[in-house]
């Protein structure tokens, strides 16, 4: 394997991996923008304020992978049912096919008249039968490699929630909570570019979305830590 090749192989997986790429980036620093501004917000103690980030993070990084596996698998999955439910059609004889052809745009929202209309008029063309019930079924989608979302999920993920935590390693809490607010906010504006362009969205719109959440993520940590101090330390 050349060196080409792993770049366009990578290349590929990146582009097929855009959007679970921006939702992990999306969650992990949501998530963690909450967690660790709602820790700082009740300690100057900097070693506090990094282990609940980091453990978070790592906690939600696992987490997300884990359900981005689960949640590719049950897609190929049903693509494969998918795939057996057309064949299985497409075995029949020419009678079963059309009576196949007739559930399929019932289930579709025909009327029974017009799917009994539709199925009389192509029975005798197995070609035409065959097509409809294909377009009926749908074309199958490409399936994607679980690991491969689960592992890009994962990355994205930890990534992300790191941009939160760093101005905590170097600088003092008073002063990093600053900058981390600044960056962070940085990075949901960026997400919400990528999210905009991925959709086809309102730049705009989507920006004000990402950052909204982003923000209020964060309002509710320092929220419940206060009252969760205020309740134990009067």
């Amino acid at each position: 394997m050349t060196i080409a090749s792993v770049a366009r192989r990578m290349r590929e997986s990146l582009a097929s991996s855009a959007g679970t790429i921006v939702f992990g980036m999306e969650d992990g620093t949501v998530s963690i923008f909450g967690l660790i501004f709602g820790v700082a917000a009740t300690t100057s103690n900097k070693a506090t304020v990094l282990i609940a980030g980091a453990s978070g993070a790592t906690a939600a990084a696992v987490s997300m992978m884990a359900g981005a596996y689960l949640d590719v698998e049950t897609t190929r999955d049903e693509i494969k049912a998918k795939s057996a439910s057309l064949q299985s059609d497409l075995a029949l004889g020419t009678g079963a096919v059309a009576a196949a052809l007739q559930g399929r745009l019932a289930a579709a929202g025909l009327t029974q008249r017009q799917s009994t209309a539709l199925a009389d008029a192509v029975q005798q063309d197995r070609e035409a039968v065959s097509g409809l019930l294909l377009v009926m079924h749908g074309t199958p989608d490409v399936p994607l490699n679980p690991w491969e979302q689960a592992i890009w999920m994962l990355l994205a993920d930890f990534a992300a929630a790191a941009v939160p935590i760093l101005p905590f390693v170097f600088l003092p809490v008073a002063q990093a909570r600053l900058v981390s607010a600044a960056v962070t906010i940085g990075l949901l504006i960026a997400l919400g570019v990528g999210r905009a362009r991925i959709a086809n969205r309102s730049m705009m719109r989507t920006v004000t979305e990402t950052v909204s959440i982003g923000i209020t993520a964060a309002l509710a940590g320092v929220a419940i830590s206060e009252i969760i101090d205020h309740w134990f330390t009067g």
